[in-house]
This record gives C-alpha cells, sequence and structure tokens, in this order.
C-alpha cells in the first residue's frame, strides 16, 4: 500500500467512517422492512440481519489486521466496539423520550441474546489460560464461539415464537406490529439490496484497517489504543445510525435487537480472526489490554441486561439509571486505555 502522511491518513480514515455511517443508515430502513416482511420479528432480525450487516466493516477489519499479523489490532478492534456499541444504545435512549429505552423495548428475544453475549465474552478469557493446542492452526474456543453463537439465535427465535413469559405491557411498552408497506416491495429484491450494501461497508471495513495499522505507525501509539478507541468506534458507527434511526422510527426492538446481536457478532471476529492468523492460537497472542476489554463488556453488557429485566418507565433528565451506567464504565474504560 502507498505511503501518506499522518494527517492525509486521519482524513481518509474521517471519509471511510462517513461512509460506513451512511450506509448504516440505509440499513436500518431496509432491516425494519424485512423483520415485517419474512415475520421474523425485530429482535431476532435486528440480531441476525443488522447485527452481521453492520458488523461486517469490523469483520474485515479484524480479519486483516490478523492475517497480516497485528493481533492487538484485531483483537481489540472486536472487543472494543462491543463498549462503544453498548454505549450508543444509551446514547440512543437519551434521544426517545417518552420512556426509558430498556422499558419500551420489552422483548424476551432481546434478554436471551444479552445472556448469550455474557456468555460469549467469558469464553476468550477462558481460552487465555487453557493450553496452546490448535487444530490446522485453528483453537478449539472458536468453535466453541460458533457453537454459542448459534445454539443462541435459535433460542432467542424460539423465545420469541414460544415465549415461557411476557413482559408486563404498560402505555409506554411499544409492541412490533408489521407495517402494511412492507409487503409493497418484491423480497428478493431487498436482499440484494442489503447484500449490496454490506459489500460497500465490507470494503470500507478493509480500509479502516489498512488505515488503522498505518495510524499507528505513524502516530506511534499502541495497536490497542487504535484498535479499542478507533478502528472499533469507525466500524461500529453503522451501529449507532442504525440504532438512533430504528428508535426514531419507532423500532425499538429492532434498535436493542441490532446492538445486542451486533456485539454478539463482534465476539465471532475473534473466530475469524484465529482462522486468519497463522501463527498459532491468537487466544493466546491477546495481550492484557484488549481483554480488558471483555470485561468491559461483560459489565456493560450485565447492567443492559438489568435493565432490560427491571424495566424502569423513566429515569432522571431524560436518560435511565442504567443507560447512565453504562456511559460512565465505557468513559472509565477509555481512560484508562489512553493512560
Amino acid at each position: 500500500m502507498p505511503h501518506f502522511e499522518l494527517p492525509v491518513l486521519i482524513g481518509l480514515f474521517v471519509a471511510v467512517a462517513a461512509i460506513i455511517m451512511l450506509v448504516g443508515i440505509r440499513l436500518s430502513r431496509f432491516a425494519d422492512k424485512l423483520a415485517d416482511r419474512t415475520g421474523l420479528g425485530e429482535a431476532v432480525t435486528g440480531a441476525v440481519l443488522l447485527g452481521a450487516s453492520t458488523s461486517t466493516p469490523g469483520t474485515v477489519t479484524s480479519v486483516v489486521a490478523a492475517y497480516g499479523g497485528n493481533v492487538d489490532l484485531a483483537v481489540s478492534n472486536a472487543l472494543g466496539g462491543i463498549g462503544a456499541q453498548t454505549a450508543f444504545l444509551a446514547v440512543a435512549d437519551i434521544t426517545y423520550r417518552r420512556a426509558n429505552l430498556e422499558h419500551a423495548a420489552a422483548s424476551v428475544s432481546n434478554l436471551t441474546q444479552a445472556t448469550v453475549l455474557i456468555l460469549l465474552l467469558t469464553v476468550p478469557m477462558i481460552a487465555i489460560h487453557t493450553p496452546a493446542v490448535t487444530v490446522l492452526g485453528v483453537h478449539p474456543a472458536t468453535i466453541v464461539l460458533l457453537l454459542i453463537y448459534a445454539a443462541g439465535i435459535k433460542m432467542s427465535g424460539r423465545d420469541r415464537d414460544r415465549p415461557m413469559w411476557h413482559p408486563r405491557r404498560t402505555e409506554d411498552t411499544r409492541e412490533d406490529i408489521p407495517e402494511p408497506e412492507s409487503h409493497d416491495r418484491p423480497l428478493s429484491v431487498m436482499i440484494l439490496q442489503v447484500l449490496g450494501l454490506v459489500l460497500v461497508i465490507g470494503l470500507a471495513g478493509y480500509a479502516v484497517a489498512w488505515l488503522g495499522v498505518a495510524i499507528a505507525k505513524e502516530a506511534g501509539i499502541g495497536e490497542t489504543v487504535v484498535g479499542s478507541l478507533m478502528t472499533s468506534v469507525a466500524t461500529s458507527l453503522p451501529e449507532l445510525v442504525t440504532t438512533l434511526a430504528a428508535v426514531r422510527a419507532g423500532a425499538l426492538q429492532l434498535a436493542v435487537g441490532g446492538i445486542i446481536g451486533g456485539n454478539m457478532f463482534d465476539v465471532l471476529f475473534l473466530s475469524a480472526a484465529d482462522v486468519a492468523y497463522r501463527e498459532g492460537s491468537i487466544f493466546h497472542a491477546i495481550d492484557p489490554a484488549s481483554a480488558f476489554w471483555a470485561l468491559v463488556g461483560i459489565a456493560m453488557t450485565g447492567v443492559l441486561l438489568l435493565g432490560l429485566i427491571r424495566r424502569e418507565p423513566h429515569g432522571f433528565a431524560n436518560i435511565g439509571f442504567e443507560s447512565a451506567l453504562i456511559l460512565l464504565i465505557y468513559s472509565g474504560a477509555v481512560v484508562l486505555t489512553v493512560m
């Protein structure tokens, strides 16, 4: 790749981030329509379609970085993105003025997905302390992550269709009711449009990976800092814009499901990165500073899950206690990372 000075690299980074953000806005509109058209519901569609689609640039970034031997960038990009995206959900809570987002977006599927996310985040932490055994260069934890993710998505769909309990409905609860106009456009056309958008942000993710490595070298800063605070935020911009757009459109379960589902998919970055990393198990090459962000993700998701269960109707100054605590945890993690 050509060599550029630091100001040019930063300018290119901002431009690519803007492209990712604009594509993310389009994805949120298609995801809501597909949720109605396919009958999967907002929570499941948010976790699978929106979560996977908006995570594409992050996946490409981590895979490219791992293949190039930049382990710290690959891992911190994946785990740092979880913290950033959960913080975005707290920002969305501030923008929704009718009630706390955790209260209005009541969904059994989102509870299931948040619990599975915590389980997923514990796997890399356990893998670090296991023998560095690999099969064809892949650690068994990679397979475990994939199995847990698949089982979690299946359970989430089952809980939506045959829930064992229902959240108490209030005047602030937002029901997931399909819109009639969602059937106006052929399903095949909608799927092709989504795939086209995913291709664009995938290419943007490749650019972010290259620019992240180049900026780290030119500025003389660590890959963990770049990954957890720069590339993770840039590649998470689709989650921010899709969440805010979904909240504005009233698709609250889609907004929450998109963030939690995107975070679940972000953990799978490690599986993809482990396959791409050819020098052994990527889990045993993880720097403690990068592993720190897995623990931050567990803490933030635990607080979010608590909010989804307790469902406080209203907070102070238009923000719930859980959202405020999520932002506090993320801010503290950022400060500790740059110290």
